[in-house]
């Protein structure tokens, strides 16, 4: 036991180290969250973020063999996997949770982020877990159970309404901000989503699942927004649309939205400062005062 404590604080500051995190909760929470019972049961299936991304098989159950900068397998045979913890830590440091906010998941897979920001919010406040596929909800309903301040909902999170949220982190890839999502915001509060490319006919073609990671905050004079980083998710299908993808990749091909400075939602005509010009929204690289 004394060997795997050992273990989870090398590997939170290693993940402190690679994704360059201010939060020192977050940074505890890496320590203190047992990550192998989100998992199953080992030996597990691992994959490191070098090309080409194979599985390889951990040579035994030991659980210190997944507390290391590693996708983890929840289901092989789709690619479904536990998430980078360089690449989501890095994304969650963005969202500056507080103690005693109200933040919502989205995407929770089987729960390991979500317990990572349960631990954040600490007891005082409260996590809206949001899945979709029934089989992983359930998982995380069970590894979650130890946790009073998160409520898991099996459902389509561009259609169910969490209330108002101090932050909202989504786990799923979107062709748009869900209209939703944006709505549900307290003042200051903060949505990071990835916008992914999901073409019609995806299979094969290369850019299915490819996108970006953006940042949104609501303020009082609109919304400021800038780019994180590029990232890979599968879709979020409620947040999936086709003329929307037409026009993401259309921006991507510009590599414009690293400049992204605002999120418009007031009617207006397409000028020259909007870096992508959808129905009812607008990066823009004009700056929100």
């Amino acid at each position: 036991m004394e060997n795997l404590k050992l273990a989870r604080r090398q590997y939170a500051e290693l993940i402190r180290q690679r994704a360059d995190l201010r939060s020192e909760r977050l940074v505890d929470a890496l320590s203190e969250v047992a990550r192998e019972e989100y998992l199953g049961p080992g030996p597990w299936k691992i994959m490191r973020f070098a090309f080409p991304l194979t599985y390889e098989d951990t040579p035994d159950a030991n659980p210190a063999r997944i507390y290391d900068d590693l996708f983890v397998a929840l289901d092989p045979s789709r690619g479904l996997n536990n998430g980078l913890p360089s690449a989501v830590t890095r994304w969650l440091d963005t969202m500056s949770i507080q103690v005693g906010e109200h933040v919502v998941h989205v995407g929770c897979g089987t729960g390991y982020y979500t317990a990572l920001i349960a631990q954040m919010v600490t007891a005082s406040g409260r996590v809206t877990a949001i899945e979709f596929a029934p089989e992983l909800a359930d998982r995380a309903r069970s590894n979650l159970r130890r946790y009073s301040q998160v409520e898991v909902i099996t459902g389509d999170a561009t259609k169910y309404d969490p209330g108002q949220a101090d932050a909202i982190f989504v786990n799923a890839g979107a062709t748009h901000p869900c209209r939703l999502w944006i709505d549900s915001l307290k003042m200051s509060g903060r949505l990071v989503f990835p916008m992914i490319r999901w073409p019609e006919v995806s299979a094969g073609d290369g850019v299915a699942g490819w996108g970006v990671m953006m940042r949104v905050e609501r303020r009082h004079s609109g919304y400021a927004a800038r780019w994180l980083s590029h990232c890979a998710f599968f879709p979020c299908f409620g947040a999936i649309d086709r003329e929307a993808d037409r026009r993401l990749g259309d921006a991507l091909a510009r590599f414009t939205l690293t400049d992204a400075r605002s999120l418009r939602r007031e009617e207006h005509s397409p000028d020259e400062s909007c870096l992508l010009h959808g129905d009812g929204y607008c990066f823009s690289g004009l700056e929100c005062s």
